[in-house]
């Protein structure tokens, strides 16, 4: 509640500012720079700008929040997207305000760099194409911010999007940056959103190390008891994949009542250790 107040006043502040800068350029009060006039009517201006955008950018991410139900002081990847295209402009403001003070015509100054446009592009074309596709990402409905997803061989939550790469939480805690482009381009599996909440644990065993599946299958359901009333009576199921002379690839499956990505840590976790303990209980010497 308190975020959401001084997110008010801040918002009122920067209005007021905004209201007084207009109404004194209306009235022409700005006249008593002397020999700075023009670099006072350039700031003027950039002020002005700065606060129009912050104000809209504000008021856009107010409206949003408020249909979508976001609480005060948590962002999703629409507002974030929102916040970069308001950075990416008050950038722009800026160098066409520096560029100001030296008394550069803009018009002129375009078609000078028309020669070196090109290079520039090349230069500059991979931060660009990061750019451009982070805010794709960010307004598209396909990913958002606390989705659990996977892009080839990674695996975890998303927990920002910025300007040239995503942040990606992994299953150790590890944070991964991937790079706007790649993931804008690349297939991805988002299980957040899909309707399907079966989860798959695959390991491989020795076949001397285990007495029968059944047993097996029965020692990984007591083994995650404790969670019984989150996972749907009757969707356990150990399962057989390839079968070798030595080994056999298994797969412990069951279902979630809800998706719950915490929880499925918390049960992989022990299902994998009781794998371990089960495995060593029945070693046997080769």
């Amino acid at each position: 509640m308190r975020a959401e107040k001084l997110k008010i006043i801040s918002f009122l502040l920067r209005l007021l500012a905004l209201a007084l800068l207009l109404l004194a350029r209306h009235y022409g009060l700005f006249t008593f720079f002397g020999a700075y006039q023009l670099q006072a009517d350039i700031t003027i201006s950039f002020l002005i700008f700065a606060l129009t955008a912050s104000v809209l950018v504000s008021s856009m991410a107010w409206f949003y929040r408020h249909r979508e139900k976001i609480p005060a002081g948590k962002a999703d990847n629409v507002i974030i997207g929102l916040n970069n295209i308001y950075y990416i402009l008050l950038v722009g403001a800026g160098i066409m305000t520096i560029l100001g003070y030296w008394g550069i015509d803009f018009k002129t100054l375009f078609t000078t760099l028309s020669i070196v446009a090109a290079a520039i592009a090349i230069i500059s074309k991979d931060y660009i194409s990061e750019i451009i596709s982070g805010i794709i990402i960010s307004f598209s409905g396909e990913v958002a911010i606390g989705d659990y997803i996977r892009i080839g061989d990674q695996k975890g939550k998303i927990i920002d999007i910025n300007f040239t790469k995503i942040a990606l939480l992994n299953e150790d805690d590890d944070v991964i940056f991937i790079p706007n482009a790649k993931f804008f381009s690349s297939e991805i599996i988002n299980y957040t959103k899909r309707e399907i909440k079966k989860v798959s644990i695959e390991f491989e065993v020795m076949i001397q190390n285990i007495k029968t599946i059944e047993e097996l299958e029965t020692d990984l359901i007591h083994a995650i008891s404790d969670y019984e009333g989150n996972i749907e009576a009757g969707s356990y199921n150990l399962k057989i994949g390839n079968i070798t002379k030595d080994s056999l690839s298994l797969k412990f499956q069951y279902t979630f009542k809800e998706i719950n990505r915490e929880l499925e840590k918390d049960i992989r976790r022990k299902t994998v250790r009781r794998i371990v303990n089960y495995v060593k209980s029945n070693l046997r010497p080769s």
